[in-house]
């Protein structure tokens, strides 16, 4: 990973952040493909299930350079996605987001984070390892296009 050489701002989602929060999902192929109505769901405080939906953006460029979305169920939380652009990779952004969404959880009164994962999503697989996440299951063929299993993963916090 690289250093980050930028200073960045990590923020709740606006209704003005779907359009880049869509086109990052968009461009990356392990990205889960939400309808924009999820999104706007992840922004109500008073949708069937509460959320948080944070972006981190580049103060030097203003963009949105990725973004991460938790839902509820204190004592637990599930992460339901961490998405950053292609060009922002590798960077520590996935990190700050995390280190950022975990204090926002434990001030929720989260005390466990879950997770599901393709099992051929090394990436994120060595992310989630790196910020302390261990496997606890697998679900067979959860994954139907291309047929995969996932992986459970979990955090105390």
């Amino acid at each position: 990973m690289k250093s980050l050489s930028q200073a960045v701002q990590i923020r709740r989602i606006s209704l003005a952040d779907l359009d880049r929060v869509m086109e990052i999902a968009a461009s990356l192929e392990s990205a889960p493909q939400w309808p924009r109505s999820a999104y706007l769901d992840a922004l109500d405080p008073e949708a069937a299930s509460r959320r948080i939906a944070l972006v981190i953006e580049s103060s030097r460029t203003g963009l949105v350079a990725g973004f991460a979305v938790a839902s509820l169920l204190p004592p637990e939380a599930e992460l339901e996605l961490i998405a950053i652009d292609l060009s922002a990779q590798r960077h520590g952004f996935a990190s700050q987001l995390f280190a950022r969404m975990a204090e926002e959880l434990r001030a929720a009164l989260v005390k466990e984070v879950v997770l599901e994962v393709r099992a051929s999503n090394h990436p994120a697989l060595a992310l989630y390892r790196r910020l302390g996440f261990v496997e606890s299951g697998r679900r067979k063929d959860y994954y139907q296009i291309p047929v995969e299993d996932a992986l459970l993963m979990r955090l105390g916090l």
